[in-house]
């Protein structure tokens, strides 16, 4: 059965007062080839709904990580809004199944192309800021996202944690404050297991295993990445 508009605002968790606003957050460019009497796209809203995402989500940043430099803060949006995890984003809410599309567009697979989903993602968000406003739609989205701390650690969790934890460091002790040693060397030759630990100076602030030396490295840098606030907070 094909969902309906109201199926699509419950699961949103907003309801316009405008629906036509969520139609045309749904009409994909191609849509228009095909039915003249539609003059707009979801573009429009596009461009408005990236820039209130850019917005809601660098104050909720800026309020949650007060100690956090800007670079570090513009990175985390960035893994916040990265055109993967919107569309992902998109089909959770269903807007998959929801998509204005033209005939050509529908035959090659758009429905479930990335872009697509993340173009209309934002469009969304513009719909809702232009029928409420910033107050609403920021926690809108926010629920969308759930806990930020948690949602941040699992979208880094597979991105570099030793440049991570170099960008903590640096500003505090310098380039070479940081050492990784391999504590321990277990298994055989094909089947070799690594522990490293990861000093801040002569503190150990985190401990990793793997199979390689680079995997364990990255492990124990994980791990002092949720103690290097403290760390760094300790008197040189």
């Amino acid at each position: 059965m094909i969902p309906s508009l109201s199926d699509l605002q419950e699961r949103l968790g907003y309801t316009f007062r405008d629906p036509g606003l969520l139609v045309e957050a749904l009409t994909h460019p191609s849509y228009l080839q095909d039915d003249p009497k539609t003059t707009q796209s979801n573009q429009r809203l596009e461009f408005l709904g990236d820039a209130v995402l850019h917005l809601l989500l660098t104050d909720a940043l800026f309020q949650r990580y007060p100690e956090e430099r800007e670079g570090s803060l513009t990175k985390r949006r960035a893994t916040l809004t990265k055109g993967t995890y919107l569309a992902g984003l998109a089909r959770h809410l269903g807007l998959e199944a929801m998509l204005r599309l033209g005939g050509g567009e529908e035959s090659t697979g758009g429905r479930s192309r990335a872009a697509a989903l993340e173009d209309a993602m934002e469009a969304v968000i513009g719909a809702i800021y232009r029928d409420s406003d910033f107050a609403t739609v920021r926690t809108v989205v926010l629920a969308w996202y759930g806990d930020v701390d948690r949602r941040v650690a699992e979208l880094e969790s597979g991105e570099n944690p030793k440049g991570r934890l170099q960008e903590r460091v640096q500003p505090v002790h310098g380039n070479g404050a940081l050492r990784y040693e391999v504590s321990s060397i277990d298994g055989k030759d094909h089947e070799r297991s690594y522990e490293v630990v990861v000093y801040l100076k002569d503190q150990s602030i985190g401990r990793g295993r793997g199979p390689s030396k680079k995997v364990a490295e990255e492990a124990a840098a994980r791990e002092a990445l949720l103690h290097v606030d403290q760390a760094l907070a300790r008197p040189n």
